[in-house]
């Protein structure tokens, strides 16, 4: 299903890494795995996930420096991480908290528990998958009835146009490449031509009235699109 969050599961252990991504499939989610510290680098370059579950101890690079290294990056600061880890002193927590790690799970874990913690962290950056409200300036989409209003008019948007609505208001400010945008709104197993995005944010913009009450899409020049 197209817009499904997606989640980057990095653990070296195949069968808890395999256990890990059935759950997190299960509960609805797409799921993307790397077994290494610098693979898990590169996946996140390549298709940057909504959410990062990452043990601490992995070959080549650590979980720690892989932390660290995202945190530091401006496209990656902002991607929600949960360490897993079998250390469970203060002081091992702490480092890892100080690192970057939004949340911290000490093995051995309940799959219940991490889901649960896994969704805290979605709600933070995916506000959609929770059935809630995004607003940004004069722009409001209701999630739970599909509703979309400029200046307290409503719009009507086809489903296509909506999704990529919303995924503009979840991040403001982001540029989205269109085959990020494709990834996004259409989905990593469906083909299609990343002309079909210009397409429809052109779309987009007309059901937004962007001639009249002004365009909140930025074109990006070689990169892609932005809200704001």
């Amino acid at each position: 299903m197209a817009g499904e969050p997606v989640v980057l599961v990095v653990e070296d252990e195949p069968a808890q890494r395999e256990v890990l991504a059935y759950n997190i499939r299960a509960e609805g989610f797409d799921v993307l795995t790397a077994a290494a510290g610098d693979e898990a680098l590169e996946t996140v370059r390549e298709t940057p996930p909504d959410v990062i579950v990452l043990d601490w101890m992995l070959p080549h690079v650590s979980g720690i420096e892989v932390c660290r290294q995202l945190k530091m990056g401006t496209d990656t600061s902002k991607i929600p991480i949960i360490m897993l880890s079998a250390r469970s002193e203060e002081t091992d927590k702490v480092r890892g908290l100080e690192t970057g790690a939004d949340d911290y799970v000490t093995k051995p874990y309940s799959v219940a528990e991490l889901l649960a913690r896994l969704r805290t962290q979605l709600r933070r950056v995916r506000p959609s998958t929770v059935g809630e409200r995004l607003d940004y300036e004069d722009i409001s989409v209701d999630l739970t009835e599909h509703r979309v209003y400029r200046s307290d008019e409503e719009l009507h948007l086809g489903p296509t146009e909506f999704r990529l609505l919303t995924a503009f208001m979840e991040r403001p400010g982001r540029v989205w490449s269109r085959e990020q945008l494709l990834d996004r709104v259409w989905g990593r197993d469906i083909y299609v031509d990343s002309r079909t995005v210009d397409v429809h944010v052109g779309r987009l913009r007309k059901a937004l009235k962007a001639g009249e009450a002004g365009d909140p899409i930025r074109t990006v020049r070689g990169a892609g699109y932005a809200l704001g």
